[in-house]
């Protein structure tokens, strides 16, 4: 008998979102709120002489600059394979949300200079002025986060853009409560520990979306998927299946699971049939859409235990 490679090619596209609008339009009117609000926060900041808003407006800055290299990045994922790049562009989308992870890290490690700075140093602020920008800042960045929100569970794209989102909304609601610590209490020290605090919560959501997209780069087994499991699954797939072993799961992109693996079958079986059943359970369990199986009729033929699974004797 000999070996069957089977593949499935489709799974591929992205772009698209539940909602039906596109990851690309949706990024783009991100990116065009942030851009505007990031103007109005900056006018207003050397209107009022706010320090505060012009932090903010730097903030929505290097917001506005990730919301573009995010939809960079989803663009590129619709690009079609070519000879060079088979699986396409769809990685850009996580490198993207990767960049989008590290440029939090810089931001934070900024935001909480400048607020130690400002608490040892305290300068001030017209409250009113300040409250009306913040208002509107938050306003705008609920805007922004509902036009984000939906987006699939593994599109660290979206999600790196939602992030720098939810920061600016945070920042805008520590800036509203500054506001009016400052014009009702005189506590000027509110403005920096409330940039703190925002700090330490954009700090938790920035690591996880960084172990998210590093997993995926270092070709990791999607989060709820066991190999161990899979193999115990297909196995009982069909009953021409003696064993699976060398079992590699990873994504290439977002929700674009694939599969590669050697299924050793009973001497008579049916190979169409194993292949069939494998790949319905994949696609039915896992959510892998393109698999690739190799047919062992015999004992497996790769021996090297380096290429991972578990060699057979």
């Amino acid at each position: 008998m000999a070996h069957h490679h089977d593949h499935d090619h489709h799974g591929h596209q992205h772009g698209s979102a539940p909602g039906g609008m596109s990851t690309q339009r949706k990024l783009l009117i991100a990116f065009v709120l942030t851009t505007v609000m990031m103007v109005v926060e900056a006018l207003g900041g050397v209107w009022s002489g706010s320090l505060a808003l012009l932090a903010d407006a730097g903030h929505m800055l290097v917001d506005a600059l990730a919301m573009l290299l995010a939809f960079c990045g989803a663009w590129f994922a619709t690009r079609p394979a070519d000879e060079k790049r088979t699986f396409g562009y769809g990685r850009m989308e996580v490198l993207a949300g990767f960049v989008n992870a590290l440029t939090q890290f810089v931001l934070i490690v900024f935001i909480a200079y400048e607020a130690v700075q400002r608490l040892f140093s305290p300068t001030p602020i017209l409250s009113g002025v300040m409250l009306i920008v913040a208002v509107i800042g938050l306003a705008v960045n609920v805007l922004v986060l509902s036009t984000l929100h939906g987006h699939d569970k593994d599109d660290v794209n979206i999600a790196g853009a939602s992030l720098h989102v939810l920061g600016d909304l945070l920042g805008s609601v520590a800036a509203i409560v500054a506001a009016l610590a400052v014009r009702w209490l005189g506590w000027l020290w509110a403005d920096p520990v409330l940039s703190v605090l925002v700090c330490l919560l954009i700090l938790r959501s920035a690591w996880m979306l960084l172990r998210r997209s590093s997993h995926i780069l270092l070709e990791g087994t999607p989060e709820g998927v066991k190999p161990e499991d899979v193999e115990a699954v297909l196995k009982a797939a069909d009953p021409g299946i003696a064993d699976i072993h060398h079992v590699h799961i990873w994504q290439v992109a977002s929700g674009s699971r694939m599969a590669t693996l050697h299924a050793e079958v009973h001497e008579g079986a049916n190979a169409a049939a194993v292949l069939d059943a494998i790949k319905r359970t994949l696609l039915d369990r896992y959510g892998i859409g393109h698999a690739t199986v190799q047919i062992d009729p015999g004992p497996c033929p790769d021996m090297d235990e380096t290429c991972g699974g578990h060699a057979q004797p």
